[in-house]
């Protein structure tokens, strides 16, 4: 009896287990738990080969270049999706635009370029002239088709690039006085940074006075005595890109002191056509009437030391 009853719960344990689906747990699970998330697809290979094969000019002139070592190829700067459909859409005779990337913002050129080149000079270009101005990395250099030896600049001098944005400088830098630009001994980046906007007029020092100080090094000081206007500023008298005047100056001396020194210790008129050859002077009998206002009788005849001066007896600028 007690044999049958055994045998009766082991069929009846057996029944219940084949009742249970395929895979079931007999352990409780919590409502709350979700699924387990599944892995991330693989991005789709990209190759380059794919593009060159319309694309050759562009590709060829990439290979010179740094950016050929990419390890995502064009897709390092180019949308990969897009550039994906438009290769097959191109293979299949379809007109799909391809991803380039002057179509996008400069914001967004911007951020693209500065996910590589974040470091160096490139750091402070958020927030700067530039980039205020909507002036984006494509604006100057270019990837594919650039014609400078370093910095893949569009144009084979960075002066001409920056004329093409400033032509006013490129005016003034056509005048009798001039920083040798033109003649190819300097440039524009010698004096400014066009990627740095945390200093004033995108300059590659902290100032005015110091950009010119690293080549103007005389001028420097320190001096026993100074003169204000070149401490505060050298563009005060000079004008960097150019002058019709000499020694790039804004005005012809002695009408340039005569700006500040109106009332100072001279007559306060001004040197002019009227008052410079006659009349100035107490005449003599005998002698002829002669101005000390006369023709090359400017300031620099008896201040000679202009920017500055180190002799004990020079507080006028005399020496």
């Amino acid at each position: 009896m007690r044999r049958s009853l055994w045998t009766i719960s082991l069929s009846l344990l057996g029944l219940g287990l084949l009742a249970l689906p395929a895979g079931a747990d007999s352990r409780p699970t919590l409502r709350s738990q979700g699924s387990p998330p599944s892995a991330p697809a693989k991005a789709e290979p990209f190759d380059a080969t794919d593009c060159i094969a319309c694309h050759e000019p562009a590709v060829t002139k990439l290979r010179q270049t740094q950016h050929a070592g990419l390890e995502a190829s064009c897709a390092s700067c180019h949308d990969r999706a897009k550039s994906i459909e438009h290769s097959k859409d191109r293979a299949d005779g379809k007109e799909t635009p391809g991803p380039a990337v002057r179509s996008l913002k400069a914001r967004e050129i911007t951020a693209t370029c500065t996910g590589c080149h974040e470091k160096g000079n490139q750091t402070n270009f958020a927030g700067s002239v530039h980039d205020r101005k909507d002036v984006s990395c494509v604006s100057c250099h270019s990837v594919h088709s650039f014609k400078s030896v370093r910095a893949q600049l569009k144009t084979a001098r960075d002066s001409e690039n920056c004329y093409s944005c400033h032509p006013q400088v490129r005016a003034k830098m056509n005048r009798s006085s001039h920083h040798p630009v033109r003649e190819g001994k300097l440039e524009c980046s010698s004096c400014h940074n066009p990627h740095d906007g945390s200093k004033p007029k995108l300059l590659q020092a902290a100032s005015v006075n110091d950009t010119c100080f690293s080549c103007h090094t005389e001028k420097r000081g320190p001096y026993l005595w100074e003169h204000a206007p070149v401490r505060e500023n050298c563009s005060n008298c000079h004008d960097a890109h150019g002058s019709n005047h000499d020694k790039l100056l804004v005005a012809k001396s002695p009408f340039l002191c005569q700006r500040c020194h109106l009332n100072t210790r001279h007559p306060g008129t001004l040197y002019d056509g009227a008052n410079s050859l006659t009349g100035a002077t107490v005449p003599s009998p005998g002698v002829p009437t002669v101005s000390s206002r006369s023709i090359e009788h400017a300031c620099k005849n008896c201040h000679q030391a202009v920017h500055g001066s180190n002799h004990p007896s020079g507080p006028y600028l005399g020496r």
